[in-house]
């Protein structure tokens, strides 16, 4: 009961005007004013709270949502306080931000006192020069680089500095061939029973093989061969298309066909080719002796490098081949008329490997 009921009552004359009772009714009027106001306070501070959560929930959100769209951007950046400084533009406070990205404050008002360290400072004037001298010359790598930015009387910065800052913009020289990364190599299934000995007393005791490629219009051509280390004649060969464990059991199985040899040791390197079942089992079927060299050591197998380079040099690189068939018919027209019949060589005493083992052949029978 309120006090104007009170008073209404008292007006009207509706009520017992004893001694005690409107001290009494005042009392309990004022009880019951005080627990409205407090239930109100009380629902009042809730829904304050609530809001105040929401909000909280919402700016979390927006800093979740935000964050995801500035890292999916093409350029990644390097830190995530660019976005805070966005989000405290808009209204989002810098703690819940750094709550939310999982670092703190101190470290991003760090960053915001100098947001530019020297060092990055002094790297980006690198990149700059850099880029000038490259486009001078745009044959120069990261060497020449250097050496031109520290031409001066007091060096600029290291080699290996200059190197870090060209790979990682892309500074690079024009005849800077780009490694193609390949799966780490299997284990040996053979022994290396050469141990870089290329020298042989006699004919098909000594064979080694390896597998080169070159492109043409329609696609890469894979040659693999197999040279007779006595006389240096491939004895062997085969030209596809496709780099498959066929290609090399192929050209093994032309040698046998053409040698028929017996105990002859095939040396290789560890190429899935050399190491397949299909290669393995033609060697153990012909009385065959594998041999495969280290992985990464090509001096292991230079001999089958050596000749690999020369046809590089006299049949690959001088023009460029439009077609697969007219490629191959030049390494075969250069292998069996050229290489074989008038190539002269020295370790032979100046005699091609054809009249090599005319010779040897004839001693031999003789």
């Amino acid at each position: 009961m309120s006090i104007v009921s009170v008073r209404r009552c008292f007006a009207t004359k509706s009520v017992n005007k004893s001694r005690g009772s409107p001290h009494r009714w005042l009392k309990k009027a004022d009880e019951e004013d005080d627990l409205k106001t407090r239930a109100a306070k009380e629902e009042s501070a809730e829904l304050r709270e609530a809001k105040k959560r929401i909000k909280l929930l919402e700016q979390e959100a927006e800093v979740t949502r935000r964050a995801v769209a500035y890292l999916s951007r093409d350029n990644q950046p390097k830190m995530m306080f660019p976005l805070v400084l966005d989000l405290a533009a808009d209204g989002v406070p810098v703690a819940v931000t750094c709550r939310v990205l999982n670092f703190s404050k101190q470290a991003f008002y760090k960053w915001k006192s100098n947001p530019v360290p020297v060092r990055d400072w002094e790297e980006a004037h690198l990149i700059n020069a850099a880029i000038n001298v490259h486009a001078d010359d745009p044959a120069f790598g990261y060497r020449f680089i250097a050496d031109e930015l520290n031409a001066g009387d007091k060096p600029v910065a290291s080699e290996r500095r200059i190197w870090r800052l060209c790979s990682a913009n892309g500074i690079l020289s024009v005849i800077h061939r780009k490694r193609v990364g390949g799966r780490k190599a299997g284990p040996p299934v053979h022994d290396d029973l050469l141990e870089r000995d290329f020298s042989a007393a006699a004919p098909d005791t000594k064979w080694v093989t390896d597998i080169t490629e070159h492109p043409t219009g329609e696609g890469k051509l894979y040659l693999c061969a197999i040279k007779d280390l006595h006389s240096n004649r491939i004895v062997g060969y085969s030209i596809d298309g496709r780099m498959k464990a066929s290609l090399a059991v192929t050209a093994l199985a032309h040698a046998v066909a053409l040698r028929s040899p017996s105990g002859t040791v095939v040396h290789s390197d560890r190429g899935s080719q050399f190491r397949s079942r299909k290669f393995v089992s033609t060697l153990h079927a012909n009385g065959l002796n594998g041999s495969m060299g280290r992985v990464g050591a090509c001096g292991d197998n230079a001999a089958m490098e050596s000749f690999f380079a020369l046809l590089q040099k006299n049949v690959l690189n001088r023009k460029r081949w439009e077609t697969r068939q007219e490629l191959r018919l030049a390494i075969t027209t250069w292998i069996e008329r050229t290489y074989h019949r008038r190539r002269r060589q020295k370790a032979l005493g100046k005699l091609t490997p054809i009249e090599f083992e005319t010779i040897n052949n004839m001693a031999l029978a003789a």
